[in-house]
């Protein structure tokens, strides 16, 4: 059984999309639970527009949504591209925490690497 498991062609991309999602779902969730740990992670230049608690349960909202995209297996290419977009304007709007969010490239890598599967799946199809 183990081989059959093993030997499973969508096993990797199923394995990195649960990956992504359960970290999209994780920061969502202590979101919501502990926004003041949260809030200092949304760049500057929104919060000076928005409020920051309303721009963070936005966001959130949207990490959800994408988790559960991910997870869907529906447009795999599309929600991991989205998903890699995100996490790379994460990167960006908070370089000050790189010691931090330096983490997070690994992750656009790995949804890059979903999003090139996918593509090359649909193309055997």
């Amino acid at each position: 059984m183990f081989q059959k498991i093993i030997n499973y062609p969508q096993l990797p991309s199923l394995l990195i999309r649960i990956g992504l999602a359960i970290i999209f779902t994780y920061a969502a969730v202590a979101s919501f639970v502990s926004p003041r740990e949260w809030i200092g992670f949304l760049p500057q230049p929104l919060t000076a527009i928005f409020p920051a608690e309303i721009l963070l349960q936005i966001f959130s909202v949207v990490e959800l949504l994408l988790a559960a995209w991910l997870l869907s297996g529906v447009y795999v290419r599309f929600a991991a591209l989205f998903a890699a977009f995100m996490l790379a304007g994460i990167v960006v709007s908070n370089f000050q925490l790189f010691s931090i969010s330096f983490r997070d490239i690994a992750l656009i890598f790995a949804a890059l690497a979903l999003a090139a599967m996918s593509h090359n799946a649909a193309k055997e199809l």
